[in-house]
């Protein structure tokens, strides 16, 4: 199932075009959506799965020197026309972190597939890490324990949040229903004061997230 098509026509065509010759070889080397995991789209999930990996390829090209704000919408736009299911549904496990090129390659899953895609995603636009987490989240109008990624301009901020429940990128002050537990990304882990700002920091010595450790550790090996 390819991605909304309404905006493709001649200049579009005339990027992508450009955008193929010029730029997708040496472009992406390091990225969710290179020539490595391409061909593994359509080897394993076929010609939708491969052009979606086109169309996000497309999207971070068009972005990268767009503002932050943008890339926040453009990225949190396109991952959320994807369907959401459980792990169980999806993977026949409870809980289940899938790869970014294992979401794109089903179009679906669940809130913890949203936030790792938009999150890798945005690093490879220029986001930088230490603005971006992956939060939990107590949602309350569910009363579901949820994950959602979570944009800080500074450490002192209110967050932006990108959800696949709520579409729109608010920020966490207009954000009522979810109530913040903790904030991580590969390099910090934060107890999350939902009044501003990042909260208290923890030493990562201290946490285990084997689920999100487990996550870098196959997209390291997927990378040689």
């Amino acid at each position: 199932m390819a991605i909304s098509k309404k905006h493709i026509g001649t200049r579009y065509c005339v990027w992508r075009m450009l955008f193929l010759l010029v730029v997708s070889i040496p472009l992406l080397a390091d990225s969710i959506v290179n020539q490595h995991h391409l061909d593994a789209l359509q080897r394993r999930y076929g010609d939708a799965a491969y052009q979606r990996g086109l169309d996000l390829q497309m999207i971070l090209f068009e972005i990268a020197d767009l503002s932050e704000r943008e890339k926040l919408e453009r990225v949190n736009n396109y991952f959320n026309q994807f369907e959401y299911v459980s792990d169980v549904e999806n993977w026949q496990q409870r809980d289940y972190w899938a790869t970014p090129e294992e979401f794109i390659g089903r179009m679906r899953g669940d809130c913890e597939d949203y936030v790792i895609a938009k999150y890798f995603a945005l690093r490879e636009v220029g986001v930088a890490e230490s603005k971006l987490f992956l939060t939990y989240v107590q949602a309350t109008e569910l009363n579901v324990a949820h994950m959602v990624l979570t944009y800080f301009e500074s450490p002192e901020s209110i967050p932006l949040v990108l959800d696949n429940y709520n579409p729109h990128l608010l920020p966490a002050s207009e954000r009522a229903d979810l109530v913040p537990v903790y904030s991580f990304n590969a390099r910090s882990f934060f107890l999350t004061d939902s009044s501003a700002g990042l909260g208290t920091k923890v030493p990562t010595s201290k946490v285990k997230n084997s689920k999100w450790t487990q996550l870098l550790e196959t997209l390291q090996d997927g990378a040689k």
